[in-house]
Formats: structure tokens, sequence, C-alpha cells
């Protein structure tokens, strides 16, 4: 797929310790991606971050170097960008204790090596906007993790159980189907439960309710 007219393609550092999978993900990414910069290590990767300043960062969980921290690390050490620099972990590991690792140091997604090029160019894309992407099956373990934290938000009082259940979802990048099928409610009343959603927030679009969420990290 190419980008739309006018479209800019999204800038990408691509953090990962195995050449050849950097290789091949950069063939399988498509045009609405361009890749400025690579990384192997810890140290390569918050250097090159630092200096590219990229939109997205496709970042792996396992990394060498710095202090054994892996991707947790990189983010950590570039926490003062998090606000301009998304974060998208990349990863073989589907561990409980993986996901929510980098989750909680600022990452915005995480998807397992198993996905396709396209699959992987529409999160970036996703993550771009302010979404927060996860693979199926690990969208989980952070509503595991975060879902029944308490958030000291006068804005969280205004919507009810049902409404907030539908708010992490839609928040975590599921569409109005799977929020149906996750919920067992049907598409008809998860986009009543959004529309809610918005208007008691005085939010616009599903893009402002996961920057919302993201930034309360009500996942």
């Amino acid at each position: 797929m190419s980008t739309e007219p006018g479209q800019e393609a999204v800038d990408v550092v691509i953090v990962d310790d195995h050449t050849i999978f950097r290789s091949g993900l950069k063939a399988d990414l498509d045009e609405r991606v361009r890749v400025v910069g690579e990384a192997g290590t810890v140290e390569g990767a918050v250097e090159a971050i630092e200096q590219l300043r990229p939109r997205v960062v496709l970042l792996d969980v396992h990394l060498p170097g710095g202090l054994g921290g892996g991707g947790r690390e990189v983010l950590t050490r570039c926490a003062p960008l998090l606000q301009t620099v998304r974060f998208l972990a990349l990863s073989v590991s589907d561990a409980a204790e993986d996901v929510v690792s980098v989750i909680r140091a600022g990452a915005r997604g995480y998807v397992t090596k198993t996905a396709s090029g396209r699959e992987i160019t529409d999160a970036v894309l996703r993550v771009a906007e302010g979404d927060a992407v996860f693979s199926p099956r690990l969208a989980g373990f952070v509503l595991d993790a975060f879902g029944t934290q308490s958030v000291a938000d006068d804005e969280l009082d205004k919507l009810s159980a049902r409404e907030l259940d539908v708010m992490r979802l839609i928040a975590r990048g599921y569409s109005y189907k799977e929020t149906a099928k996750e919920l067992f409610i049907s598409v008809k009343t998860v986009e009543t439960h959004v529309s809610a959603v918005l208007r008691k927030l005085q939010l616009t679009n599903r893009h402002e309710l996961s920057r919302w969420a993201a930034d309360r990290r009500i996942w």
C-alpha cells in the first residue's frame, strides 16, 4: 500500500541485535514507513534515537549492552523523549513479564515477530497516531497489570463500569468488532458506549481517547 497524496512516511528506527532480522524487516515494511536508522545494542539504540528523533522506534525486548536491562533500559534512558518518540516493542517473546516490563517503562505497544510486514507497518502507523497496539493474546497481560490499577482522576467517575471496559479495549487498539466479541455485546452497543465516552471526556475521536488513556496508564 502506498502513502496517500500529501501524507509523509513515518520515520522509524529499528532496534534488534540480529542484523539479518533488521534487513528482512526493512524489506517487508511498505512505503508508508521510512527506516532512518538501526541499532543492535542498548548503547547504539540510545545514541541513534537521540540523534535521529524518529516518530516510532521498533524495539526488541532483549538486547545486549548497557546494564543488562535490554529494551526496558533503552526506554528508561530515553524517557525525556517519550512525548515525541513512540516505542513499539517487537519481540519473539510473548511472556507476560516482558510485555508488562516495557509497557511500564513507556512503550505504546507490543507485537510479536510472527506478525507480517503489513501488520507491523499498520501497527507503526497506529502507534505514531497515538494508539496503543498489541498482538491479540498479549493485550490480556496489559489489562491484568493495569486494568485494576487505581487512578485518581475525576474524569473516570463520569464513566459507567461498562463504558470503562469499552474505553480500555478501544484505547488498546481493539476494533469495534473485537471489543464486542471480547465483552459479549453487539457492535452497535460498542458504538453507543464509545460515543458516550467521547462525549463525557470531551474527546473527538478514538486517537484522542488512546492518548488520553495512555497518558493515565489506563489500559
